[in-house]
């Protein structure tokens, strides 16, 4: 069975755990995420962005630094 993600098949609860259960797996090895992607988190949390947007935008905005 394949998990649900988007927007439109999720609650804000459920979003909420989403990104609250990946931000733990995250920071096992890794530094916490900047405010900037926190902030998108949150708009994929309150249901304004889908969760893949939240990963284009920060995989954008990593390639922008880097050139």
């Amino acid at each position: 069975m394949q998990k649900k993600y988007s927007v439109s098949e999720t609650t804000r609860v459920e979003r909420e755990k989403i990104a609250n259960d990946a931000l733990g797996i995250s920071t096992l090895d890794a530094a916490e995420p900047t405010e900037e992607t926190k902030k998108l988190v949150n708009e994929y949390i309150l249901g304004n962005m889908e969760i893949s947007d939240v990963l284009e935008a920060t995989i954008n905005r990593y390639k922008a630094m880097s050139v």
